[in-house]
C-alpha cells in the first residue's frame, strides 16, 4: 500500500520501517476501498505514522480513548514545539479520530464496560411481547424502548424496585419531561409507559393501578394544521440545487422525492437500486408503516435527477442504498434532515417546520390545490387511515371561503 501512495524512496521507508506496519497497511487499504481520495489517505498515513509511534509501548496495539487522548496531546505539543501546528486543537482532534478509527477497525480498541441501562431485563421482555403477541414495527418498539429509558434511568435515582413504583413517580417525571417538550411528545412518553406498566401489571411486576391511572395532557384531535412551504417556494428550493455541484445534484434528487412523492425520510434513506424499474418507468417504495411495498410511476423529472445523481456523482461501490455520502468514508445518507433543513434557513423560507417531513406537507397541501380528492391523497402519501388525511382538508383555504361565500338564497 505504501508504494501506491509514496514514490520517493526516503518516505516509502520510514513509512516501511516504523511500529506496525501490516496493520497500518491494511486500514489504507480498508480506506481506499471506501473512496478516500490520494491526499487523503497520504494525510492518514502521515498521522498513522505518528500513532504507531506513541503506541509502539503498546505490544498488542490495545488502548483506551483516554490514552488516545493522552497521546494526541502530546504527539500536539511535538508539533508545537516544531512550528508544524496552526491550530492545536484541529491537530489533537485528527490525531484521536484517525487513531481511535484504526484501533476500532483493528478491534483493540479496549474501552470502559459501561452499566447496561436500568431495568434492560424488563424491557427486553416487554419488546418480545410487543414484537410477537402485539405485532407492533420495529420503529414502534425501538420508540417506546426510547420513552421508556428516559423514565427508568429518572427513576434509577429513586432507589427502589419497579414493584414499588407510585403514580406520583410517573405523574413527577410526566411535569419535569413536560418542561423541556412539546404537549404532544410528552403525551406520546404518557402513552409508552401506560403501555408498559399495563404489561407489568399483567406479569405481576407492578401493581395493575398504575397503568390506569397514568394521565397525559390532552391532545386534542386534528389540532394543528400541517406546516409545510408554500409551493412557490417548493420550486424555488428545487431551482436552487439545480446546479452542477456534486451536492447540489444528490440533494436535489433527495428533495424531489419528498415533494412529489410525499415520501418520509427513511423511505427515501432506505431506497436501493433495485427499487427503480429503469425499464418500465416505476419505483417501488417500501412503506414501514403500511408493512407493505407501494409502487409509483417514475416521474420524467425525478428520473432525470436521481439518474443524474447514479451517472455523475454516485462512485460504484458495494453499498445498494442509492443515496450515499459524497465525502468518504462512503456510507448512505442518514441526516436528511439536515440535508432540506439548512437549504430551506439559507433561501430564507418561512415556515413552523423545515425538513423533509415539510415538504411532505406541501406535498398534500399541492395536491389538495390540485383538486384530487383526500382518497387519492392518502393513497400517494401512504396512510393507513383516511383519518391521517383529513387534517389537510383545514389547509385548503381557498374552498373553504367558496363555503363561507355561498348564498343560501336569503337564509339567515
Amino acid at each position: 500500500m505504501f508504494e501506491r501512495l509514496y514514490k520517493q524512496g526516503a518516505a516509502l521507508d520510514r513509512h516501511s520501517r516504523a511500529p506496525f506496519t501490516d496493520e497500518r497497511q491494511r486500514y489504507l487499504a480498508h480506506c481506499a476501498q471506501q473512496g478516500y481520495s490520494h491526499g487523503a489517505l497520504c494525510e492518514i498515513a502521515i498521522v498513522l505514522l505518528w500513532v504507531a509511534r506513541e503506541f509502539s509501548a503498546y505490544p498488542e496495539l490495545k488502548a483506551t480513548s483516554l490514552q488516545i487522548q493522552v497521546a494526541a496531546a502530546r504527539w500536539t505539543r511535538h508539533q508545537q514545539r516544531c512550528h508544524r501546528v496552526r491550530n492545536s486543537k484541529v491537530t489533537r482532534s485528527l490525531f484521536s479520530k484517525i487513531a481511535t478509527r484504526w484501533l476500532q477497525f483493528l478491534g483493540n480498541l479496549a474501552e470502559p464496560i459501561r452499566e447496561p441501562p436500568p431495568f434492560t431485563a424488563l424491557v427486553d421482555d416487554f419488546a418480545v411481547w410487543m414484537k410477537y403477541e402485539r405485532g407492533l414495527s420495529p420503529v414502534t418498539i425501538q420508540n417506546r424502548r426510547w420513552y421508556l429509558d428516559k423514565f427508568l434511568r429518572w427513576y434509577v435515582a429513586m432507589y427502589r424496585p419497579i414493584s414499588e413504583v407510585q403514580i406520583t413517580d410517573i405523574d413527577a417525571f410526566l411535569a419535569e419531561y413536560g418542561k423541556r417538550t412539546s404537549r404532544i411528545t410528552t403525551a406520546t412518553s404518557a402513552a409508552a409507559l401506560k403501555a408498559f406498566f399495563k404489561y407489568a401489571g399483567i406479569r405481576g411486576w407492578c401493581p395493575c393501578s398504575i397503568a390506569e391511572a397514568i394521565q397525559s395532557p390532552r391532545v386534542f384531535a386534528q389540532e394543528n394544521v400541517p406546516s409545510g412551504p408554500a409551493w412557490q417556494d417548493v420550486r424555488r428550493l428545487l431551482a436552487s440545487m439545480d446546479t452542477d455541484d456534486s451536492f447540489d445534484i444528490r440533494d436535489r434528487a433527495i428533495a424531489m422525492l419528498f415533494a412529489i412523492y410525499g415520501l418520509r425520510s427513511s423511505e427515501v434513506s432506505q431506497l436501493k437500486l433495485e427499487d427503480i424499474d429503469w425499464e418500465h418507468d416505476q419505483i417501488s417504495v417500501w412503506r414501514p408503516k403500511q408493512r407493505r411495498r407501494q409502487t409509483y410511476p417514475l416521474i420524467a423529472l425525478v428520473g432525470n435527477a436521481v439518474g443524474r445523481y447514479l451517472q455523475e456523482v454516485r462512485p460504484p461501490c458495494s453499498w445498494r442504498e442509492i443515496f450515499l455520502t459524497i465525502k468518504a468514508p462512503l456510507r448512505p445518507t442518514s441526516h436528511l434532515n439536515n440535508v432540506i433543513s439548512q437549504r430551506m434557513l439559507a433561501l430564507g423560507i418561512c415556515t413552523r417546520h423545515r425538513g423533509p417531513h415539510a415538504l411532505r406537507h406541501a406535498c398534500a397541501a399541492h395536491l389538495i390545490a390540485q383538486g384530487f380528492t383526500l382518497k387519492e391523497i392518502g393513497d400517494h402519501l401512504g396512510h393507513r387511515s383516511s383519518s391521517s388525511t383529513e387534517i389537510y382538508a383545514k389547509v385548503d383555504l381557498p374552498s373553504l371561503r367558496k363555503v363561507a361565500e355561498f348564498d343560501l338564497g336569503g337564509l339567515s
